[in-house]
């Protein structure tokens, strides 16, 4: 019997403090990303309207962060993908390590990246207002007015997306390792669900399940009930990888 006790929660803060700063990649990416998404957002991310009577015309454009934030949703799935290949995965065994701090540790890692990419690309969203005031010819910049309180609820559930969709991409770099045809099962299902629900019956039809996990998701009232139903997915993907990568040989 070893007279050293093993520290789980240490070697996890150790492992999460280097990844931390061996990922700095990670975050570049994020900028780069988010900065692509302003300049897309540049042109109105609403449409235009126009009208025009006796000499007079009018145009409006409709200008907000939702770009910036949908593109930050797909940089934390891709991320949470990349650091459960094998060129990160060794990263871990310079430490004393097992799967169970190794996956702890990019939990937490992806944790702290959601809440800073959520802060980051919703600000980026009054960024992008005050570029178009500063540099574009309009004549009038019209911002609904929010509160503390509204401003706080929007970064909670922009965070909570954010951290959605990048469990949800650690499961899937999780899969990929188990098995590279769930992958392309995976893939074939969100690609060929929809083509089949719109052209399969001869009619367009909606491809109701997406509908329905979007609206399980964004119909809620309450701030509240959305974080409890997100973290609860969250925790649900999160354990599932965990059951998974345990079925895994070493270092796979």
């Amino acid at each position: 019997m070893s007279l050293t006790e093993v520290n789980h929660w240490g070697i996890v803060k150790k492992q999460y403090k280097f990844k931390l700063k061996a990922y700095a990649g990670v975050f570049t990416s994020m900028m780069v990303v988010q900065v692509i998404a302003l300049l897309l957002s540049l042109g109105g991310t609403g449409g235009s309207s126009g009208s025009s009577s006796s000499g007079f015309s009018l145009t409006t454009n409709s200008y907000s962060g939702s770009m910036v934030i949908a593109f930050t949703m797909v940089w934390a799935f891709i991320t949470a993908i990349l650091i459960t290949t094998k060129a990160y995965r060794d990263d871990d065994f310079t430490f004393v390590t097992n799967r169970l701090t190794s996956n702890l540790s990019n939990m937490l890692f992806l944790t702290i990246a959601s809440i800073i990419a959520g802060t980051t690309s919703l600000l980026t969203g009054y960024l992008l207002k005050v570029i178009v005031y500063l540099f574009f010819d309009v004549d009038l910049l019209i911002s609904s007015s929010q509160t503390f309180s509204t401003l706080l609820i929007g970064l909670v559930a922009t965070i909570m997306y954010i951290l959605l969709f990048a469990a949800l991409g650690y499961l899937v770099g999780v899969l990929a390792q188990l098995s590279k045809m769930l992958i392309i099962i995976l893939v074939a299902l969100f690609i060929g669900y929809p083509i089949y629900a719109s052209t399969g019956t001869g009619i367009r039809d909606e491809p109701t399940l997406f509908i329905t996990i979007g609206q399980f998701y964004q119909g809620e009232s309450t701030l509240l009930l959305l974080v409890i139903k997100i973290i609860l997915t969250v925790i649900v993907l999160f354990f599932t990888s965990l059951i998974i990568t345990n079925r895994l040989e070493v270092k796979q």
